[in-house]
């Protein structure tokens, strides 16, 4: 099945909710891919011999799209994506479904705003999948014929809802009550955990110790860089327990499919298989460490003198590239990012 549907599906949901508005920016050329179009593709159910054609196409002519995390964002994001289409719909869309404007405060912070999980984590969503946008009216192909997805963090959402296998507002509702609700509580927790800790876990005071220990001592260790993430919890560690069955609960409401194009996990670095899978995978991943290095060597890895796809990465900052010129040279040589700040033919907002 085309990468079309895929992107048909979420275009869709947004779309609907944002037809009561009224667009204030340019149409896509003539010639380009439009939304009616895209959705007719989705209503065909059987693969066409053209879909079948585009999987055998080699290396070099398919395409990977990565997916940034928390801990990317930057006041401006998006600036140099709103003179695209249906940019400013998506935003509409997010501001209904969060009841704030997350354009403005993606374009303006404050900064120590932004990077409170309970904004952070959708702006970088809504802004990865504007990139997405961004990219098909650049360069429709490389949406049309992508093979694989990856998302860190929080990043693994927008994947996922590229690949079609949830929709846009379902995918945005359950990052904010991940980062609302659930994480607010638990951050608190770990506020008070030198005083009462999970059993097994840590005092949080203890962890903070040893991260300052190991930041001042890093050439001893010989760690390459230390950087103190802007987040409001202790993600991807056992102090998240808790957060554990609620967000299991939240995802069990969530209608998960099957996604159409390859999206590996950052349990374990590899393919989601079914929705029962991601729906594991999601709620596992909160408490486990992200194994970016094992989904890069699981995406690129190929016999020697095989070519690699092109690769992009869209959402804020190019901290993935850069991990992947550690990972994978070859592969990187083909990597791009699509700039979500300034744009050279942007006026501003």
């Amino acid at each position: 099945m085309s990468v079309r549907v895929a992107r048909a599906a979420w275009a869709r949901d947004w779309g609907a909710g944002c037809r009561r508005g009224v667009s204030n920016f340019p149409l896509p050329p003539s010639g380009a891919v439009n939304v009616a179009e895209l959705l007719r593709d989705a209503t065909a159910a059987e693969e066409g011999p053209r879909e079948a054609a585009a999987r055998r196409r080699p290396p070099g002519q398919c395409s990977v799209l990565l997916f940034p995390g928390q801990g990317s964002q930057v006041v401006g994001m998006g600036r140099g994506l709103l003179g695209y289409p249906r940019v400013r719909e998506l935003y509409a869309a997010a501001r209904s479904v969060l009841g704030y404007d997350l354009l403005e405060l993606s374009l303006h912070g404050p900064q120590e705003a932004l990077d409170r999980t309970v904004h952070c984590q959708p702006a970088v969503f809504v802004a990865s999948l504007a990139a997405v946008e961004k990219l098909h009216h650049l360069q429709p192909a490389v949406i049309e014929n992508c093979v694989a997805a990856a998302g860190f963090s929080v990043g693994e959402f927008a994947a996922l809802v590229f690949a079609g296998a949830m929709e846009f507002s379902e995918g945005l509702r359950s990052i904010r009550k991940e980062a609302h609700e659930q994480f607010r509580r638990v951050a608190d927790r770990s506020l008070k955990a030198s005083r009462v800790s999970p059993v097994g876990s840590p005092p949080s005071s203890l962890v903070q110790q040893a991260l300052r220990f190991l930041r001042k001592n890093s050439s001893k260790y010989h760690f390459r860089r230390t950087k103190m993430l802007p987040v409001s919890g202790g993600f991807h560690t056992r102090l998240m327990e808790p957060a554990l069955e609620p967000l299991a609960q939240v995802l069990k409401s969530v209608a998960v499919k099957e996604p159409l194009v390859a999206v590996h996990s950052n349990v374990d670095g590899n393919r989601y298989r079914h929705p029962k899978h991601i729906r594991k995978l999601l709620a596992q991943q909160v408490v486990s460490p992200v194994k970016w290095e094992q989904t890069m060597h699981a995406v690129y890895g190929r016999r020697k003198g095989t070519g690699f796809p092109e690769t992009f990465e869209v959402g804020p900052g190019k901290q993935l590239g850069s991990i992947l010129k550690s990972c994978n040279l070859q592969a990187w040589r083909s990597y791009g990012h699509v700039e979500v700040l300034e744009d050279p033919e942007d006026d501003g907002t």
